[in-house]
């Protein structure tokens, strides 16, 4: 038998070393995390459609991003997200080749290679002061230093070489002081026009000279009222423009030198009160359009000078710009919106009275109203013109027509989420099956086959791709039912475009998507934005046949003071139950822990004066409320001026019972001379805390200071508070505060002198890591605190507990003074931050993570244990014992502790951590312009096998050491029958 048990323990460990470790192998990605990639809504598209080579269309988004589309199938070539502040201000394509970007309000042109992406020069240029950007890039532009790129930005007009950026001259109109609208360069000509206004009320037109950027001619008019808006080029000679008083059209000609003025009342060219005109910047050869508060009309230029409507046309239309055909013609679209359609025409700028194509489209309602439109031309098989059109939504999504049909479309609107919660998914009903067996019986043993193969490594690379969508078809993770572990759910996320979506955890695919009725824009809410998303109704066991729904609140308006809406929204259907609005202000959102007999959440929304409003509207809502009132505080943060308040319920409103004034309870100024607010972060309302102590060496016990009243505050000196390097390191100060919110009392305080922030911190149960930059060591660093409550210490007695002397059943109450104690530690990090979070699991016995989002866009996972402050150089036996790493300086980055793996979040904004019903996992989901999400288990998935668990491998384990202990105990009883023949 001593054979057999040797036999057995040898397959054992050479089964172990088989199993896969806590790396991400390539044929696991997919199963566990899901990565999308957006652009944004877009605002400017350039097409490319030579014979030669892919069609691609180009275009810059909100977000800041240039991209490379396929026309053929919407996919993305190439992208490049450029910074929060360099706003993308013109594109166009330049021989041919490169794609031409002008950002940063003109100051930074850079061009890209158009197959690949990649930047082929980039130009600084410096101008006086900011003033609008233009680029004008010549039709004709040739491979030589004879055509330029010219820019204006900055007041100064640059010509730029097309070859590698270089500035060939500059002309600087600050002393001028024109305000260029509009850059004019004729095909074939040597001179290119500057025209704009001086003080409002002065037109003016220069002539310079394309070479050396001489100044050939300069005329000037005054205006006898001012000028509206900007100036628009109806052809090289002749512009209009609107009066300061938007009552009259001025159109303004220049010939042989001379500028004339002719203008005409807008009562008289539309024969109405009209309000609100103003002219649409599309460039139409001999023909600008005038949109009012009802309808577009589009007025043509004749030869003599004369204004003349050719047509008019709904306000709801959306008009293109011009696309320049053969033979010096023009055509533009018009798109209508109807119900469920939309109505494009297509029309030549010669022929206005009839459509050179018309078609209709059938659009979902929930994209909205068409937004923007960029038309393309191709040439059909009879030698005709047919066309594309790009349609910009208004829930941000891209779509291509072209014939009557949508090729294709991208829900873009995903680039710019504002707010993250998570839904449950409905429970599998009891006898119904939601799997399709689908394979017959010799496709499962063929998987099954090929499953062993891969296992035994004779896989080829064809069989392994076959095994991996054979995994991906056979995996329950997309399924529209809640399981046991907790893995599937929803993510309900909140657009910048007002539109909701529902995303499946599985594998990130829209459930369903709905554009909030509440946050369209109208007479009562002209400017709306969304604002939060709160979980509104949980329903419980005993409430199964109820939805669960969030509450999403909206404002009308930029300002704190303007009116807000509010939407109950169903998870499971995506339809509106209700809303209200528009109503009050809201400046902050309180959700409560209590719920009514509906099992929905109460929720206080708190107004710019201070009142506080109850929702849900009803008898007991206010009844619950009424008893826990003096339960209920709350805090605002002033950082301008650099107070925070503290606040509780008074008394109800006056008129209002659903409406309560608050009392000002306490208040903390930060003095303006020396210190800025730049962060404040609060602990999250749902964490959960396994215990209060913590076992520390020698089986001592410290007691965490847990409440959810803390309040992390940063301040920095007034010179700090621009960018890393606008202050020395002795002009620079950074202070952190531990805030008590329900009395204002400050629990700690620490100073870092010469440090700056930016500040970004996460707050967890008794600790908080903030992140900063240290101006004398150069580098950037990361901070500890923990708070300890010392009131608990005299528990340790053992005789004082078997005696029952011990306060551990003593009420804890902010009002009382804590005694506390805290421990600190600061260490380098060799990145910069875009946010930090933590993770959060069940029942919170899991260790921590800090989850931190890189300046590189990345999620990188560094365990809470590389920043506590007991960590010493040489921690004892016992320390050791207990998990204590030696103390460094700096803190490691491991590569393979990335979250994200090789993806890269783009645009990385923040970072959502949702508990599994699993103990041991954390669900991790981060947004930007890019969305990814994954399965994190911080201390390894102890309480239970991976999905990749290769039971396989396990089974031929178990069957090979049966087989192994059968022949040793036949060969251990033959040698026994030998030796007794002996």
């Amino acid at each position: 038998m001593a054979m057999a048990i040797k036999l057995s323990l040898l397959l054992l460990v050479i089964s172990c070393s088989l199993i896969p470790t806590f790396s991400l192998f390539e044929d696991q990605v997919g199963f566990m995390d899901w990565h999308q990639r957006y652009i944004g809504k877009v605002k400017d598209a350039v097409f490319h459609t030579q014979k030669a080579g892919r069609k691609r269309v180009v275009v810059s988004t909100e977000e800041n991003v240039i991209a490379s589309l396929d026309l053929r199938r919407g996919e993305i070539f190439w992208r490049h997200v450029l910074g929060a502040t360099d706003v993308i201000d013109k594109i166009d394509i330049a021989l041919g080749k490169y794609v031409i970007t002008l950002s940063s309000e003109g100051s930074i042109l850079r061009a890209w290679n158009l197959p690949d992406g990649q930047m082929v020069w980039e130009s600084f240029l410096s101008g006086s002061k900011s003033s609008k950007a233009l680029l004008t890039i010549p039709a004709n532009l040739k491979l030589d230093l004879d055509s330029p790129i010219f820019v204006y930005g900055g007041t100064c007009l640059y010509a730029i070489s097309s070859i590698d950026g270089e500035i060939l001259w500059k002309k600087d109109f600050i002393n001028e002081g024109m305000d260029v609208h509009q850059l004019i360069l004729s095909e074939g000509s040597n001179v290119i026009h500057a025209v704009g206004v001086f003080d409002l009320s002065e037109f003016n037109t220069y002539e310079i000279d394309v070479k050396n950027g001489g100044v050939l001619k300069h005329v000037r008019k005054s205006f006898p009222g001012g000028i509206y808006g900007n100036i628009l080029s109806i052809s090289s000679e002749k512009f209009v423009a609107l009066d300061a008083t938007r009552s009259i059209v001025l159109l303004i000609s220049i010939t042989d030198g001379q500028i004339s003025l002719q203008q005409t009342h807008v009562s008289d060219l539309i024969h109405g009160v009209s309000l609100n005109p103003l002219i649409l910047p599309s460039k139409l050869s001999g023909i600008f359009s005038l949109t009012t508060d009802t309808f577009i009309a589009f007025i043509k230029v004749t030869h003599e000078g004369k204004l003349e409507v050719m047509e008019k046309v709904d306000k709801t239309v959306v008009v293109s710009d011009a696309l320049a055909l053969s033979d010096g013609e023009q055509a533009f679209a018009l798109v209508q919106h109807g119900d469920s359609k939309i109505h494009l025409s297509v029309r030549l700028v010669h022929d206005m009275s009839s459509n050179h194509l018309k078609e209709t489209v059938k659009m979902d309602h929930e994209r909205g109203f068409v937004h923007k439109i960029f038309i393309n031309n191709y040439v059909r098989t009879d030698r005709s013109h047919g066309f594309r059109a790009l349609i910009v939504m208004e829930d941000h999504s891209l779509l291509l027509l072209q014939q009557g049909e949508i090729v294709w479309s991208r829900d873009d609107g995903l680039a710019s989420v504002i707010d993250v919660t998570t839904s449950e998914l409905p429970v599998e009903k009891v006898g119904v099956s939601v799997a399709k067996v689908e394979d017959s019986l010799f496709e499962w043993l063929k998987g099954h086959m090929l499953k062993l193969k891969g296992t035994l490594m004779l896989a080829t690379p064809d069989e392994i791709a076959i095994i991996q969508k054979i995994k991906l078809q056979s995996s329950e993770k997309s399924k529209m039912t809640r399981d046991h572990n907790g893995f599937r759910r929803l993510l309900i996320v909140l657009t910048k475009s007002r539109k909701l979506f529902a995303l499946h955890s599985g594998d990130g695919h829209i459930v369903w998507s709905t554009l909030l009725q509440s946050l369209r824009q109208s007479d009562e809410c002209p400017n709306p934005t969304g604002l939060k998303l709160h979980p509104w109704q949980i329903p419980h066991h005993h409430a199964l046949d109820k939805n669960p729904s969030v509450l999403v609140v909206g404002r009308c308006g930029l300002s704190l003071s303007s009116p807000s809406t509010l939407s109950v929204v169903d998870t499971y259907t995506g339809k509106e139950a209700r809303n209200v609005g528009p109503g009050h202000s809201t400046v902050q959102v309180i959700p409560l822990p209590f719920s009514d007999s509906s099992e929905q959440q109460l929720h206080l929304l708190i107004d710019d004066e201070n009142r506080v409003h109850l929702y849900p509207r009803s008898r007991e809502a206010v009844e619950i409320f009424q008893r826990e009132s003096q339960n209920v505080y709350w805090y605002d943060v002033e950082a301008e001026v650099g107070i925070l308040r503290g606040y509780g319920v008074k008394r109800r409103c006056d008129g209002d019972e659903y409406c309560f004034e608050a009392r000002n309870l306490w208040s903390v100024v930060f003095p303006s001379e020396s210190e800025k607010i730049i962060s404040t972060v609060s602990r999250k309302g749902n964490e959960v805390v396994h215990t209060q102590a913590k076992v520390i060496a020698d089986e001592d016990v410290m007691y965490k200071y847990i409440s959810k009243n803390i309040l992390f505050v940063a301040t920095v000196s007034p010179k700090a508070s621009g960018p890393i390097g606008s202050a020395t390191p002795d002009e620079s100060l950074l202070v952190v505060h531990l805030v008590d919110t329900i009395t204002g009392r400050i629990l700690h305080r620490m100073s870092h002198l010469g440090s700056q922030g930016p500040v970004h911190a996460v707050l967890s149960e008794n600790w908080v890591v903030y992140h900063y930059f240290n101006l004398r060591a150069h580098r950037y660093e990361m901070s500890v605190i923990e708070i300890y409550d010392q009131s608990r210490a005299e528990n340790k007695d053992v005789l004082k507990l078997i005696v029952g002397k011990h306060n551990l059943t003593t009420p804890v109450s902010s009002y009382s003074r804590p005694e506390v104690s805290t421990k600190s530690q600061s260490y380098f990090f060799t990145h910069s931050v875009k946010a930090i979070s933590v993770t959060s699991t069940a029942k919170g016995i899991t260790s921590k993570h800090l989850l931190i989002g890189t300046i590189a866009d990345q999620v990188l996972a560094l365990d809470k244990r590389f920043v506590d402050p007991r960590r010493s150089l040489n921690p004892t036996q016992a320390e050791k014992e207990e998990g204590l790493l030696p103390l460094t300086d700096t803190l490691p980055i491991i590569p393979q502790s990335y979250v994200t793996h090789a993806f890269k979040v783009e645009g990385l904004r923040g970072i959502e951590t949702i508990p599994a019903k699993l103990e041991s996992t954390t669900l991790v989901f981060a947004y930007g312009v890019d969305l990814f999400f994954t399965r994190l288990a911080p201390s390894r998935t102890y309480d239970s096998l991976t999905e990749d668990f290769n039971y396989a491998l396990l089974l031929l384990t178990i069957v090979a050491l049966v087989v192994a202990i059968f022949v040793t105990w036949v060969l251990s009883e033959r040698k026994d029958l030998q030796e007794k023949w002996r």
